[in-house]
C-alpha cells in the first residue's frame, strides 16, 4: 500500500454521525452512545470467523511444530498484543516465549506514548530479525488503520524468513492491499471519537486475539472440556481454581482433589489422569507424553494399548542398543575347525 494514501479515506478515520454532538450530551447520554457503538463490534468480528479460524489453525500448527506466535503492533494494537501474550503462561501453563508481543518503541511504549516509534518499517523488520523468526513461526501484524509502517516492515521480514503471516485491521481499504497469508478485517465503522481506534477497533482486536490464542490452545490439548487443566497454580486464587477443576473433572471431593494435586506437583491435568486411571505420577506423565499432552486421549487410551505401546518402544530401544554380553560370548566361543 502506498505510504501516501489519504488517511481520510479510511473507515477508521471517518466521523461518526451518531456522536456528532456528543459534547453537548449528558453523562448518561454519552454512555448510551458509546455503549450502542460498542454493541456493533461482536457482529463485525463474527463476519471474520473463517479468516480467524485459518489464523487459529496456523498458530496451532506452529505450536505442534515447536514454533512460536508473535503479535506485532504499535500503540493500542501493540499493547493488546503484549497483553494477550502475557496471559498465556498462567492460563495454559506454556513457556512465556511461546506467544510473545512486539510493540513499537519497546517496553516503555507499554505505559507511555513513544512518538514516531511506529513510523519505521526498518525497526519492525529488525524486531522480527532479533527474535530469529523462522518457518515454524507465525507473525500476526496488528494495525487498526492498516498503514502502520512498523507492522508492515515486520510482516515483510516475517514473510522473507518463511514464517506464516496474519494481518489484522479494522480498515477494509487497507485489507485489500495487504500481502499476508491470512487477512482479518473487522469493519467496526467510525469511532465515537473520530480516529480514536483504542475504542471499537481496540475492542475488536482484543476479541480476535483472545480467540486466536484460546482456540489454538484448545486445538493443541491445553483444555479438557472447557476446563483450563494446564493452568499454573501460582497464587491462592489459582490454587483454589485448580482444586475446583480437579473436582469438576473427576467428581472428587475438595479434600481428595487437594491430596492428588499435591502428589501431582500441583498439575491439574496430571492429577485428573492419576485419579481417574489410578496411576502414580510417573505413570501419568508417561501416558501424557505418549498422547502429546492431550488429557482426553490419555483418558481414552486403554491400559492394554498403553502397555503395548511402551513394550514396542522398549523393544525398539533394546534392538537399537548393542548387546555387549553377546559380543563377549562370541569372542570367547572356540572356533569350529572343519576336517
Amino acid at each position: 500500500m502506498s505510504a501516501m494514501m489519504d488517511r481520510s479515506k479510511l473507515t477508521t478515520e471517518w466521523a461518526n454521525p451518531a456522536s456528532r454532538d456528543i459534547d453537548r450530551r449528558s453523562a448518561l447520554q454519552i454512555v448510551g452512545i458509546i455503549n450502542a457503538q460498542d454493541a456493533l463490534v461482536p457482529a463485525a468480528v463474527a463476519k471474520q470467523k473463517r479468516s480467524i479460524a485459518k489464523a487459529v489453525e496456523m498458530a496451532a500448527g506452529a505450536f505442534r511444530a515447536g514454533g512460536r506466535l508473535f503479535y506485532v503492533g504499535a500503540g493500542t494494537s501493540g499493547r493488546l498484543g503484549v497483553l494477550d501474550a502475557s496471559e498465556c503462561p498462567p492460563t495454559f501453563g506454556v513457556k512465556r516465549t511461546l506467544v510473545a508481543g512486539i510493540i513499537a518503541g519497546g517496553r516503555r511504549a507499554l505505559v507511555r506514548s513513544v512518538e514516531g516509534a511506529e513510523d519505521s518499517s526498518a525497526d519492525g523488520a529488525a524486531a522480527v530479525a532479533r527474535r530469529r523468526v523462522g518457518p515454524k513461526d507465525v507473525v500476526v501484524g496488528i494495525a487498526a488503520c492498516g498503514l502502520t509502517r512498523f507492522v508492515r516492515g515486520a510482516l515483510a521480514q516475517a514473510r522473507k524468513r518463511g514464517a506464516g503471516t496474519v494481518f489484522l485491521t479494522c480498515a477494509p481499504q487497507a485489507a485489500r492491499c495487504r500481502d499476508a497469508d491470512v487477512v482479518i478485517a473487522c469493519v467496526v465503522g467510525p469511532e465515537v471519537l473520530t480516529g480514536s481506534t483504542r475504542m471499537k477497533a481496540g475492542t475488536a482486536t482484543k476479541l480476535v486475539l483472545n480467540t486466536i490464542t484460546t482456540a489454538a490452545m484448545i486445538r493443541t490439548g491445553k483444555v479438557y472440556g472447557n476446563l483450563m487443566v494446564d493452568l499454573r497454580a501460582s497464587n491462592a486464587k489459582l490454587r483454589d481454581r485448580a482444586e475446583r477443576i480437579v473436582m469438576a473433572a473427576t467428581g472428587a471431593s475438595r479434600g481428595v482433589a487437594r491430596r492428588v494435586l499435591a502428589r501431582s506437583g500441583g498439575r491439574a491435568k496430571l492429577a485428573i489422569l492419576m485419579h481417574l486411571r489410578k496411576l502414580d505420577a510417573p505413570q501419568g506423565r508417561r501416558r501424557l507424553r505418549q498422547c502429546g499432552g492431550s488429557l482426553r486421549e490419555a483418558l481414552e487410551i486403554s491400559s492394554f494399548e498403553f502397555r503395548v505401546s511402551n513394550c514396542r518402544k522398549d523393544h525398539g530401544a533394546a534392538l537399537a542398543r548393542p548387546n555387549r554380553k553377546s559380543k563377549i560370548e562370541n569372542r570367547k566361543s572356540p572356533r569350529v575347525r572343519h576336517a
